[in-house]
């Protein structure tokens, strides 16, 4: 677990359309201590049609997603193919694959959790997914959201996050959010 962020990765079909979506809160903290609170650790990769999550250091986050983007242009988009050959390249990276570092990656399709060690996680449910130091609280509170409540999906991520944010230290409810 990383004391450095929540990441909360959604795919569902909600009143018969396919919805992608990723939430991350804005805090980094350096210990014990707040060092920001409104960083972005999400993004679209591939011209918007896949979304992404980092948990880990904020300069780690951009070289593995510019590595991410890279293979996922040479595979034209295809998040399987990408994601077995940057997960590859990561492992054999001697930096890289020493990095403390996560990465959600979702399309309306398919939902990966992603790590330097070479895992490749598909989840059980293959709708959620969540990393980070508040990982479980989100996770908790989207499978109990997915279940019991009719909510879209942008606002079960948002209300998994603050859920999140309200009982994690390292998490705050400074919440941003990407949909495809």
């Amino acid at each position: 677990m990383f004391d450095a962020t929540t990441i909360l990765g959604y795919r569902t079909e909600f009143e018969g359309k396919k919805y992608a979506v990723i939430g991350g809160d804005g805090q980094v903290t350096l210990g014990n201590c707040v060092v920001k609170a409104n960083a972005t650790k999400i993004r679209k990769l591939y011209n918007g049609k896949i979304l992404s999550g980092f948990a880990g250091s904020t300069a780690d986050a951009f070289q593995l997603f510019d590595m991410f983007e890279r293979i996922l242009e040479s595979k034209k988009g295809d998040l399987l193919k990408s994601i077995l050959d940057f997960s590859k390249e990561w492992r054999k990276d001697k930096y890289l694959r020493r990095l403390e570092a996560m990465m959600i990656v979702l399309n309306e399709d398919h939902i990966y959790i992603l790590s330097g060690t070479g895992d490749v996680l598909e989840p059980e449910d293959g709708q959620i997914a969540a990393i980070g130091s508040g990982g479980n609280y989100a996770l908790s509170s989207a499978r109990a959201l997915h279940q019991f409540a009719h909510l879209d999906p942008k606002t079960l991520v948002e209300e998994s996050l603050k859920i999140a944010g309200e009982l994690c230290i390292y998490t705050n409810t400074n919440i941003k959010i990407l949909e495809l």
